[in-house]
């Protein structure tokens, strides 16, 4: 009995020491998807001649590549091995870094950003089927919310570590990820598991081409849709592009013995709706993300310093909410707490649409919304990651959350793209005050339609 005993507490420590040790990789590759957006003005006033325009291409390489191989690198780590997947992705990701930090002009920074994307993509899903594989099955549900807060951490709090950084230097935007990134790449690589992959038949090639092929161009077209015109013959080719390479994808996997994502994974229990809740949430995360920096920035004045530090006791109470919220599921269940996530995250912007005025006014203003949100977050996005995951058999964990995952990805592109639309170009302070309004209306609607769709997750209740 007591030899059982220390085997399960082993087991406890050892999934704790795997999730304490990917989880810095999550972070750094989730940081990296928000904390450039402060350095672009000191990164075109560095590179002289650069302009903002080119410039984007810096964050909308890192996204497009990011999301689009998050699958083909799920499937790689299911077949070869999660752990060898998460190291090299991990060394891709410090050493894209290091180049970046001493990128001479803009095109060496956008192709240095290209090496950090596909390390980010590789070690995210082969990082959760780390952790699932490690974690005994009654504790998993918690070990995702906690991953998943990293990465919800990470978003959020990047512009307050890039506004901190670039009062030191853009550089260090960069920077900071290699001493970080090589201490968790050297614990890891003698301290993390090496769960067996399924070694099974090599994937479908040209499927996991097509599906790089259709999320890469629709990520382009919503990212540049403001630039070029959302009726231009670049957005709509876009658009067209990524339904045929799309519909390509679905028509090799169902034909092909090996595909990339097996179509059997949307028949799981809750995979489905987990995919559709992620990327609504996501829309009305990014949505929120953006129109407080804009609204703090540009509206109010504030420094990205100011700005990012308003925004910081949001995030902060999400790895909080995510480690209490397995309480309140034991009670309530999955699909309520991921609704009850969805309602409050719409509180607390339609907080801002009655409290928010063109006098700057955080603790009267900001602070309640951002206090809200951030519960919605941490109800949300862990219980969600979790509730999808639950059902996936071992050796489809990284593929699996691979998917979560480029939902979450798409649906932060489509809220940006949405926002960006419904604001518009407003003349005079009171036009911009009402466009915003009409902003946050609609990202208030996004999170409760991502709340309805999560209340029909039939999980069993945790019996403990």
């Amino acid at each position: 009995m007591n030899t059982a005993v220390a085997e399960q507490d082993r087991k406890v420590v050892d999934s704790r020491l795997v999730l304490g040790i990917v989880a810095i990789g999550v972070l750094l590759s989730s940081l990296d998807l928000f904390i450039v957006n402060v350095a672009l003005p000191e990164i075109a006033a560095d590179f002289s001649g650069s302009h903002i325009s080119g410039l984007s291409w810096v964050l909308n390489a890192y996204a497009i590549v990011f999301a689009a191989l998050l699958v083909p690198a799920g499937r790689l780590g299911d077949r070869g091995g999660n752990r060898t997947t998460f190291l090299v992705g991990l060394g891709l990701f410090i050493l894209g870094s290091a180049l970046c930090a001493v990128a001479w002009n803009t095109g060496a920074l956008v192709g240095f950003r290209v090496v950090q994307a596909i390390g980010g993509a590789m070690l995210t899903p082969a990082s959760l089927g780390l952790v699932l594989a490690a974690t005994p099955p009654e504790r998993r549900a918690m070990a995702v919310r906690l991953w998943v807060a990293f990465g919800g951490l990470g978003a959020a709090l990047g512009p307050v570590l890039g506004g901190l950084l670039v009062e030191i230097d853009w550089r260090w935007v960069f920077l900071v990820n290699v001493p970080i990134g090589l201490a968790a790449l050297v614990v890891g690589w003698r301290l993390l598991p090496n769960p067996a992959g399924d070694g099974g038949a090599l994937p479908d090639g040209f499927g996991a081409l097509m599906l790089v092929a259709s999320v890469a161009a629709l990520i382009l077209a919503l990212v540049k849709g403001e630039d070029w015109g959302w009726g231009s013959a670049g957005v709509i080719g876009g658009l067209v592009a990524a339904f045929v390479f799309g519909l390509a994808f679905v028509l090799s996997s169902r034909r092909h013995h090996s595909p990339v994502v097996d179509p059997a994974l949307l028949r799981l229990p809750n995979f489905a709706l987990m995919v559709g809740n992620s990327m609504l949430f996501n829309i009305a995360f990014a949505g929120m993300l953006l129109s407080v920096v804009l609204w703090a920035q540009n509206v109010w004045g504030w420094s990205a310093l100011q700005t990012g530090l308003a925004i910081a006791p949001g995030p902060l109470v999400v790895p909080i909410v995510a480690v209490l919220a397995g309480k309140v599921i034991a009670k309530l269940g999955a699909g309520p707490v991921i609704l009850l996530g969805g309602v409050l995250f719409a509180a607390g912007i339609l907080w801002w649409t009655v409290s928010v005025t063109l006098t700057p006014n955080f603790a009267g203003g900001l602070l309640g919304g951002m206090l809200l949100t951030g519960l919605g977050v941490g109800l949300t996005l862990p219980t969600s990651f979790a509730t999808g995951t639950a059902g996936l058999p071992p050796q489809r964990f990284a593929t699996g959350s691979a998917v979560l995952s480029m939902a979450r990805q798409l649906g932060l592109a489509i809220g940006v793209a949405i926002l960006v639309a419904v604001l518009g170009t407003p003349a005079g302070p009171d036009a911009t005050l009402e466009a915003f309004q009409r902003g946050w209306y609609v990202i208030a609607g996004a999170a409760v339609a991502a709340g309805i769709v999560g209340l029909a997750a039939r999980l069993p209740r945790p019996t403990a």
